[in-house]
This record gives structure tokens, C-alpha cells and sequence, in this order.
């Protein structure tokens, strides 16, 4: 059957057209990417995308938003659409549907692209192990984390607030860098750090340690040059971004029990492809004391999948729905 397939952030709102079918997706066209900023509500979004493309849309709908999945009115980060679930069969003419976290989208998608969907990074090149616990790491706007628990009969996704534990600094540079975000945010964690914006803030305790002026540049401007090498202070704070990041993501790997693999996800895991095999990062990943040997028999995937946030709405959709 064909779905709608939606996934709705605080700057962009993506749609496609999925198709469905024994519980899997098996297809993915018609896609969509429009400014959120440029429409009032997810209704009127909706009916942009129908005139988009010039037909009749599915009534069926598997929706990912970036907020927490509850309650009877849902509230968009950076976003000023209110989405009442009861009101979504009348405001969208659907029959069903079906809602998740944009980040738990992410999840299903690794769950059912499987090895298609990643490149390996570190550690064992091996496939992720089917029926364990994979930890779902995702740098953005913010900082993703969900829990996929795979079986012999299939699989669970777990969503997490796993951006949200305290940032801990393992070194003389990290405390200063902790100092200057208390500062501003009395609690800091891991997310002030290792999503987009932590950049900045790494960029300028660097800036004050060598005692330096720096431009006053944007988040996008300071991760095109970090990204390009033309700034060598950018460039050390982008290398000192994904240390953190692998700490990070170790930390997270040895809470959840995600030793069957770890997948780098998010809107920067693409842009940090060809930095962080280079990086520290794999470095201060293993580095957990007594369960060194343990971290390094992990492996450390990331997500190439283009959309995988509108698969993994479609892919959420076929589950729930058992379609």
C-alpha cells in the first residue's frame, strides 16, 4: 500500500511517497523537501506537497517529528506547528497513521536498510550484529540517541533523551570548555558539545586559550571552514569536536549494552565522513579502563542513507501497522 511518509523538523518538513508491503518498505518516490518556515501548520504543508506533485495523496500517514511522542498536543522544536494527533485522520484525510521521534525514524531505518544503509568506520568490519543491542548516535541540531534491540524475530526501537547526560571532560582543554558553557547554561551536557552548535563554543575556548580574536562567524560558516581546513583554529576544533564525539558515543554504547554496534547517524554524520576515520575519535571511543578490549570489539558504522528519516517513518508505519 502507499503512505505518505513525512519528517518534520524545526527548518525543513520532507515528504514522500512510500509503498509499503509484508511489513517492510519497498519503495520510496516523490520526495519533497519545502522551508517549514514558509508554511503555518502541517496541514497546509501537506496539501503543498500534494500540489507538488500533482496528485491525490495516500490515505495513510507515518509522520517523524523532532519532539517527544506524547501527550495531546506535541510542540515542534524551532518550529511553530502545533500537532494534535487526535486531529490528524480530519486534517490530513487519512484512515491511518502512525507517529514517531524523528530520531527513533532514524532507528528503524538502520533496523530494516541494514548493511546497505552504512559504511563501516572503526573498529571490527563486521556487519551489526542482528540480535542484540545497537546504540543509534545521531550529531545535528541537536544530539539524537535511540536504542535498537534486535531479535531472532525481528526488532524494537527504544527512544532516548541520550543527549542529555552531563558532559563530562576528560582533559585540561575540555574543563576550560566546560567552564565557558556553565557559564551560559549552569548545567551542560553532552549535547552543548557534540551537536551542531558545540563547534562554536569549542572554536572560542580554543580562540581564548591561544589568545586570539576570532570573526564572528555563523554555525554553517564555521563548520564550512572547519570542514574545508581553511581556518587551522576551526580545524583544531573540529578535531577536538570529534574526540568528544567518540567519547561520547562510547559512553552511550556501554550504557545502552549496544555492543552488537554503534552507528554514527544525524545531520553531520555525512559531513564528518572523510574527517573522522582520521580523527581521534575511534581513539577516545575505546578508551573506558577496564573495558578497553571490550569497546574495540564493537563496530562503529555510519548512516549513508540519504532520507532516512522518511524510511524509517515508512518503516515505522509497516511495523505498527503490520502492513
Amino acid at each position: 500500500m502507499e503512505v505518505v511518509a513525512a519528517d518534520i523538523g524545526g527548518t525543513h518538513a520532507r515528504f514522500a511517497i512510500a509503498e509499503v508491503a509484508g511489513g517492510r518498505v519497498v519503495g520510496l518516490s516523490s520526495q519533497v523537501t519545502m522551508k517549514a518556515s514558509e508554511h503555518a501548520s502541517l496541514q497546509l504543508a501537506w496539501h503543498a506537497f500534494a500540489t507538488a506533485i500533482g496528485r491525490p495523496l495516500p490515505r495513510a500517514a507515518a509522520i517523524a517529528v523532532a519532539c517527544p511522542v506524547g501527550g495531546d498536543v506535541l510542540k515542534l522544536t524551532n518550529n511553530p506547528w502545533i500537532i494534535r494527533p487526535a486531529l490528524i485522520p480530519e486534517k490530513l484525510e487519512v484512515d491511518s497513521y502512525s507517529l514517531c521521534n524523528d530520531f527513533v525514524a532514524v532507528a528503524h531505518a538502520v533496523a530494516t536498510l541494514g548493511e546497505e544503509g552504512v559504511a563501516h568506520l572503526c573498529g571490527p568490519d563486521q556487519p551489526l550484529a542482528p540480535a542484540a543491542v545497537v546504540s543509534i548516535v545521531g550529531p545535528g541540531t541537536g544530539l539524537g540517541v535511540a536504542m535498537l534491540v534486535g531479535s531472532q524475530g525481528g526488532y524494537r526501537v527504544v527512544g532516548t533523551e541520550g543527549g542529555h547526560p552531563d558532559f563530562a571532560p576528560l582533559d585540561s582543554i575540555e574543563d576550560a570548555l566546560l567552564r565557558r558553557l556553565r557559564a551560559r547554561h549552569n548545567r551542560v551536557s553532552v549535547e552543548r558539545v557534540v551537536a551542531g552548535p558545540g563547534l562554536s563554543a569549542i572554536y572560542k575556548t580554543l580562540a581564548v586559550i591561544e589568545g586570539v580574536t576570532t570573526p564572528d562567524l555563523t554555525d554553517q560558516a564555521l563548520w564550512t571552514a572547519a570542514l574545508a581546513g581553511q581556518d587551522p583554529l576551526a580545524a583544531a576544533a573540529l578535531d577536538r569536536f570529534c574526540l568528544s564525539l567518540g567519547a561520547v558515543a562510547g559512553d552511550i554504547a556501554l550504557t545502552q549494552g549496544g555492543f552488537g554496534g554503534v552507528v554514527i547517524a544525524g545531520g553531520l554524520g555525512l559531513r564528518l565522513a572523510g574527517h573522522l576515520p582520521r580523527s581521534g575519535f575511534r581513539q577516545r571511543f575505546v578508551a573506558k579502563g577496564r573495558f578497553e578490549t571490550l569497546m574495540a570489539s564493537i563496530p562503529v558504522k555510519l548512516l549513508t542513507y540519504p532520507q532516512p528519516g522518511l524510511y524509517g517513518a515508512a518503516a515505522a508505519f509497516a511495523q505498527e501497522h503490520d502492513t
